[in-house]
């Protein structure tokens, strides 16, 4: 993996206003600002480089509805901790640090962050990503101090930094796993997932049931016509990891995303769907894995960093023919 010391051809894609403060880690509490927010600054169409400066982002919290300003690496330290377990191995932190920075420019550059909120990021989870910072510990200091101004970049630009908590056997396509319409990106690879070797049982496998009244209802709504009383539920095609990517009810097929999206992303943890049956008014299905599938597979980094992986061959292995650059010091 090459590490570059600045990246000159990487645009900045927060304001100049922005972009001017420099910042270290502060870890300050959360206070929020008062109801009355201010319009976030328009990202101007002639963009400029970071120039090795540390951003502040706009951040919503949608606990309580403020808009708070902080550095861009204190929300970063914040991400880590509510998206990983914080005691968990340092690289395997660091890793995630490297990819939730590329998630967020990511955004920012293809929407402007969360421009309905008036911010830059957002806590809600179907927004952007988690966020705690009563979760930070030395660890998560030290995995984003270490890494800190690091992306990810493939032919220049940032990419879309998809983790998942467990792929399962296998990590999926985009197109597949998330049903991506742009198509599946060229740094996103199938790969065989380590976690398997590391998770317990009760976290790698899961059972759900759901009453075929809500199975009927989701399709309906999924299909726009109803499928009728259930009768018949079958795995109908599968993607290149082994997911599903149809399911049929009675004969009308729909996305298995969407349906476990429908259903209960929660319950139903992953379209790693390996038996489907029928009883006792219900629908009950089995599987492994938890989350998408798509690139980062936060157990697998973990065995990873277990087995002594640095947080840059950690995100090599995950994404393909792509490199770690510093955009700030």
């Amino acid at each position: 993996m090459k590490m570059q010391i600045r990246f000159k051809g990487l645009l900045m894609l927060l304001s100049l206003a922005l972009a001017i403060a420099w910042g270290g880690c502060r870890f300050r509490p959360q206070v929020p600002e008062s109801p009355a927010q201010p319009e976030a600054p328009p990202l101007p169409e002639a963009l400029a480089e970071f120039e090795g400066r540390e951003p502040r982002l706009r951040v919503f919290f949608h606990e309580t509805g403020a808009v708070r300003e902080m550095a861009f690496e204190d929300y970063i330290a914040g991400v880590v901790a509510a998206e990983m377990d914080p005691q968990w191995h340092e690289d395997a932190l660091a890793a995630q640090a490297i990819i939730a920075r590329s998630f967020t420019l990511q955004k920012i550059k293809d929407k402007g962050g969360v421009p309905e909120r008036k911010a830059h990021a957002s806590t809600d989870i179907e927004e952007f990503q988690a966020y705690d910072a009563a979760r930070i510990n030395d660890r998560v200091r030290r995995a984003v101090e270490k890494t800190r101004g690091q992306v990810v970049v493939h032919d220049g630009d940032y990419i879309r930094g998809w983790f998942h908590a467990f792929a399962g056997p296998r990590t999926a396509r985009a197109d597949e796993g998330l049903e991506f319409e742009g198509g599946n990106p060229p740094y996103i690879q199938i790969v065989d997932s380590p976690g398997e070797d590391i998770i317990p049982a009760e976290e790698r496998y899961w059972s759900a049931s759901f009453s075929l009244s809500q199975v009927r209802e989701a399709v309906s709504e999924l299909a726009g016509r109803d499928p009728g009383p259930v009768e018949k539920v079958t795995v109908s095609a599968r993607g290149p990891s082994g997911r599903a990517t149809k399911i049929s009810v009675n004969g009308v097929a729909v996305s298995a995303p969407s349906l476990r999206l429908a259903l209960d992303s929660t319950a139903m943890r992953s379209t790693f769907i390996e038996e489907v049956e029928l009883g006792n008014g219900e629908v009950h299905f089995s599987g492994s894995g938890y989350g998408h599938g798509v690139g980062m597979c936060q157990w697998g980094a973990r065995a990873l960093a277990e087995e002594g992986w640095s947080c840059n061959d950690i995100v090599a292995y995950f994404y393909r023919n792509v490199d770690v650059v510093r955009v700030w010091d």
